[in-house]
């Protein structure tokens, strides 16, 4: 066993007072490692990430032609969102649409991730519904591909058709037999990879080729996120403001416990990382150095200043320190 290596530094002060460490490992199309640190070889959960992957079969199956999903709604099959009315909005038009409602949803309830939305609802006696939870739109699509192969309603168990299509999807792109399942937080089967085949699921999503319906599937559902970021995550948070600030069709995708992959369009690439400690500041970091050390987006951009170089203020705004990338990370 590889063990992890450095991803981001915490300095206060002159002190380095914490540092992250975990995996990266960096895919070209043809699945080869063009870049690693720590274990490519890990066993990991991709939680959130791998949404892309499991929106596959909706495409794949022809459920999104049948029930005519437009962009936006195949961007929310992919996304955490935040819960903002757009969200929220879409989630709850796509149920009516299938003829189907919130209790119909098997993600839970749970407060939106947007502060400013959930201390509205709770100053208004509002209590959370199923289309808040920030996988509500991932499970509109499974009730739309439950619905389209004539599965029942339980399309989170793990013999259910939905869910034997998302496992063959993952272990098709990852090139890696699943040694298991867990329950994800939004209660749905999450299978387990390796960092190199998670990377080799991103790096076959920059650059599709062919007519037949794996590609096409992987061509429209990359298409629907990078023209409609705002459904990813929201306007304001990381995923959809590095997707606005990255160049050559970039898309990046955040998971539970520290994880986050890229797919880079331009430079036929595919990124995973896994902070071993489960800290998101950590693999967002780690993210966006690897964006700046590919040429996928500007290191001088505000989004990657303010989030890769952040500051560290006191409660009173003093400058106490800041956050950076583990040495040798950025060239």
């Amino acid at each position: 066993m590889i063990p992890p290596g450095p991803l981001a530094e915490i300095w206060r002060g002159d002190i380095l007072e914490s540092q992250h460490l975990g995996h990266i490992v960096v895919c070209d199309a043809s699945g080869d490692i063009v870049f690693e640190l720590g274990d490519p070889d890990k066993t990991i959960l991709p939680r959130s990430s791998c949404k892309m992957v499991q929106a596959i079969p909706l495409i794949e199956s022809g459920a999104a032609d049948a029930f005519g999903l437009t962009d936006r709604q195949i961007a929310l099959a992919c996304a955490s969102h935040e819960a903002l009315k757009i969200h929220t909005d879409a989630v709850q038009s796509w149920l009516r649409a299938l003829g189907l409602g919130d209790d119909d949803l098997r993600c839970g309830p749970r407060w939106p991730e947007d502060p400013a939305t959930a201390r509205a609802m709770a100053v208004d006696g509002q209590t959370p519904c199923r289309y808040h939870n920030t996988c509500s739109g991932k499970h509109s699509g499974f009730l739309t591909l439950s619905q389209h192969l004539g599965g029942g309603p339980e399309y989170i168990d793990i013999g259910h058709p939905v869910q034997l299509a998302m496992r063959t999807a993952i272990e098709d792109l990852t090139q890696t037999t699943s040694p298991g399942h867990v329950v994800d937080g939004c209660s749905a089967p999450n299978f387990a990879t390796t960092m190199r085949g998670l990377a080799r699921a991103m790096a076959a999503f920059s650059s599709p080729s062919g007519n037949h319906a794996r590609s096409k599937a992987m061509r429209r559902i990359i298409h629907a996120v990078q023209t409609r970021p705002e459904m990813i995550a929201g306007d304001g948070f990381d995923c959809t403001e590095i997707m606005r600030a990255a160049t050559g069709g970039t898309v990046v995708k955040f998971g539970a416990e520290g994880v986050y992959v890229a797919t880079l369009p331009a430079q036929r690439l595919g990124i995973a990382i896994k902070c071993e400690d489960g800290a998101k500041r950590g693999a967002l970091i780690a993210v966006l150095a690897m964006l700046v050390r590919f040429g996928a987006i500007p290191p001088d951009h505000p989004t990657v200043t303010g989030r890769m170089r952040a500051p560290i203020l006191s409660k009173s705004g003093i400058h106490a320190g800041h956050m950076q990338p583990a040495p040798g990370l950025v060239p």
